[in-house]
């Protein structure tokens, strides 16, 4: 009996190589890990018995196995650790493969947007109005599925609205009523892309309608960022009321035949009306000017009012003519200049206090604030 730890000892050695040994080759370790458990077990219980020959056999044999299920205790605590580890590698791997597909499938869906966008803006030039109408229409499914497509497509659709269009005061040219319905068309996909006026924290989008053609335009209700409609010719009737133009908006050189709605409308940025031109009726009551704005050179020829309007600067209203009647009562003392200015004295205008109209000889009164 004395000798058994001797033995154990001589296990737990040999245990030790064959471990070596396995781990190297990674092979199983249940074979080193018994054989080390039973020199444990021996190691512990001979060293007992060497040390007190007079103690109970059955306590050095009960410390012995404590020994050696130590052992294996520490194999399971192990295995239990590599397999842990395992699992986890293998989810790491499950991930990455499944962000690796959805890499592959975003790539094919943004392949077939890209391949479907270009398609549909190659047929807004075909000659059928029914096929061009169709185009538009798949440009603003686009459009709705596809957000990073919004801006451009509202792009494409306002540069539709750019092309040249005949009209029957236009020349010699007849008007062509089939391209106006594909006109229309695209006009209220634009109203239907942009967020609507009361969406809280919506993308703004901008609209490029420079030298556009634009007829029962409607945008009412509804937000954008930069609203740039310069030397555009608005026929009919036109719809900007209560629309909430986040950025600047221009309007300069435009012309509108029909009559022109932007009431109860907030422009948060510039308002530039320099040089517009207004032949029928213009409504502005309780917009809100909240930048600067400029009304330099207008020529209003028929009623205009801003009943209520809001200023919160300075108006420019430099060379402005109001040919039909004007009532400019909201503006108040917030009046940057009014040199020029001029009033139809047929027509009923109402005026901030303190203003002069002095009569002129063509039957027209100047404006002195």
């Amino acid at each position: 009996m004395r000798y058994l730890w001797i033995v154990g000892a001589v296990a737990v050695a040999v245990a030790a190589v064959l471990l070596v040994v396995r781990q190297r080759g990674r092979h199983s370790l249940l074979v080193p890990t018994l054989i080390g458990s039973i020199g444990a077990f021996l190691l512990v219980a001979g060293w007992l018995f060497a040390v007190d020959p007079g103690a109970p056999k059955h306590e050095a044999i009960k410390t012995g196995g404590l020994a050696g299920g130590a052992v294996v205790a520490l194999y399971a605590l192990w295995l239990n650790d590599r397999r842990r580890r395992t699992d986890e590698d293998r989810q790491a791997i499950e991930v990455r493969r499944q962000q690796l597909e959805d890499q592959r499938a975003e790539h094919d869906r943004s392949r077939v947007a890209d391949e479907r966008f270009a398609r549909s803006v190659e047929l807004l030039g075909h000659e059928a109005e029914q096929v061009r109408v169709g185009a538009m229409h798949a440009l603003a499914g686009l459009a709705r599925s596809r957000e990073e497509y919004r801006q451009t497509v509202l792009d494409v659709l306002c540069a539709y609205l750019r092309r040249p269009f005949a009209t029957t005061d236009a020349g010699d040219a007849p008007r062509d009523e089939r391209e106006l319905e594909v006109r229309l068309t695209a006009q209220r996909l634009v109203a239907d892309l942009l967020p609507r006026d009361d969406e809280p924290d919506a993308r703004r989008y901008d609209l490029d309608l420079t030298r556009a053609y634009l007829e029962y335009f409607d945008i009412s209700h509804r937000q954008v960022g930069d609203l740039t409609v310069r030397a555009a010719h608005l026929a009919e009737s036109n719809s900007f009321h209560h629309v909430v133009v986040r950025g600047g908006a221009w309007f300069t050189d435009s012309v509108s035949e029909g009559r022109l709605y932007l009431h109860d409308t907030t422009f948060h940025g510039k308002a530039w009306f320099s040089r517009f031109t207004c032949r029928d009726r213009a409504d502005f009551a309780r917009t809100r000017f909240l930048g600067p704005n400029k009304f330099a050179g207008t020529r209003f020829t028929a009623p205009v009012g801003f009943a209520d309007a809001v200023f919160a600067r300075p108006v420019d209203v430099t060379g402005a003519r109001f040919l039909g009647g004007v009532d400019l009562r909201a503006a108040g003392s917030q009046v940057a200049a009014t040199i020029g200015m001029h009033v139809a004295l047929d027509h009923e205008n109402a005026l901030p206090d303190g203003w002069v109209v002095e009569r002129r000889p063509d039957g027209t009164g100047l404006v002195r604030s």
